[in-house]
């Protein structure tokens, strides 16, 4: 309840030399194949659909990359197929969608793409980036939190007793992709034991190489996209499952909780940081026990530097929340997310599949 290149390159090919049925097929943000490169305007963040095939391989398509410059790697996906937004600055940018299959062939498409300034009206995106796949990124570190305080057991380890936990990352099946992550809450002595998994993205101890130490990033950064698919045998055995975005900049502290209370009331809860307690949002949340549900969180650091939790979107259903907080204050500088799972009253172990986690700021 609280918050707290695959890149050995046997051949840099082209589709010169391809089996003639293989390629890859860009229809969002424009149009481009293998055969023909595109172009096309957007608005950051820019979305990105593209599928592939190579039937002369009989194992198939193994991956599809994004560049958005010859030697960046936007974002990069274990499937032949795609869907997904990437926050850009605007300007121009000779993006490269490539696909590689498992015998070693890769064909890719060409899109030139003009990304424009927002115009929604929130702040301009001065600095962006998209963390795809990040269930199964370095970084995450796991707690557990015990009543009646909920604040992290220092004494608490994985294997008990007062609270189990484990986190197993590069699990097939079930897998949306191949890369999904088993986290597991498994019980013990305590009552209403939660489980809390932390990665830092931004700031001291980054996972992703940025520390920020000059503090020239981290405030330029105001909205923020918590985007992943979770699968659960039996949500019913489940007290709640909890998805935060936290950013520390400037002296102030920014705490988007978001709890789905399942045992607890099947309901969406966001977090009131100054006076530490959950707020009911009469939205209904429902996840599918057996299935994958998508989950889709959109939040904003507003100009006047409040809290806004703007949409929460659950399997293609979009509540607007359009809910402000005020901040509290911290010294720290950076970007975290976590990832939690509750316990009920009679602490029954349960495990959630985590996979396709992409964390977008701009």
């Amino acid at each position: 309840m609280s918050v707290g290149k695959l890149f050995a390159i046997v051949c840099l090919c082209t589709a010169t030399g391809l089996p003639a049925a293989a390629g890859i097929w860009v229809s969002a943000p424009g149009s481009a194949s293998v055969s023909t490169s595109g172009s096309a305007t957007a608005t950051s963040p820019v979305h990105f659909v593209a599928s592939a095939n190579s039937p002369a391989c009989s194992k198939g398509v193994s991956r599809i990359e994004i560049y958005t410059t010859p030697n960046s790697l936007a974002y990069t996906v274990n499937a032949s197929s795609l869907d997904t937004k990437i926050a850009l600055n605007a300007g121009t940018y000779n993006v490269a969608v490539q696909e590689w299959d498992n015998c070693g062939w890769s064909s890719k498409a060409m899109l030139t793409l003009t990304v424009g300034s927002s115009t929604s009206g929130n702040p301009p995106p001065s600095s962006g980036m998209s963390f795809p796949n990040l269930q199964n990124q370095k970084g995450w570190s796991g707690y557990a939190l015990l009543p009646p305080s909920w604040g992290i057991c220092a004494s608490c380890t994985p294997a008990g007793p007062q609270l189990k936990w484990s986190w197993t990352q590069n699990v097939s099946s079930p897998s949306m992709d191949g890369v999904s992550t088993k986290s597991v809450y498994g019980g013990g002595t305590y009552q209403w034991g939660d489980v809390l998994w932390n990665n830092h993205l931004i700031g001291s101890f980054s996972s992703q190489g940025l520390p920020d130490t000059s503090h020239t990033l981290n405030p330029t950064l105001h909205n923020f996209t918590y985007d992943v698919y979770f699968w659960v045998k039996d949500a019913s055995v489940s007290q709640a499952l909890e998805f935060d975005i936290n950013q520390f900049t400037g002296g102030k502290s920014y705490i988007w909780g978001h709890e789905c209370r399942i045992a607890g009331g099947h309901q969406w809860d966001i977090y009131d940081d100054v006076n530490r307690k959950w707020v009911p949002t009469g939205v209904p949340c429902n996840p599918i026990s057996g299935a994958w549900n998508h989950l889709t969180l959109v939040v904003q650091r507003t100009s006047s530097n409040q809290l806004l939790f703007k949409t929460i979107t659950l399997n293609g259903q979009t509540a607007t929340i359009n809910h402000t907080e005020p901040p509290t204050s911290t010294s720290w500088n950076g970007v975290t997310i976590n990832y939690q799972l509750d316990g009920s009253r009679t602490g029954t172990p349960y495990e959630v599949y985590l996979d396709k986690l992409t964390f977008t700021m701009q």
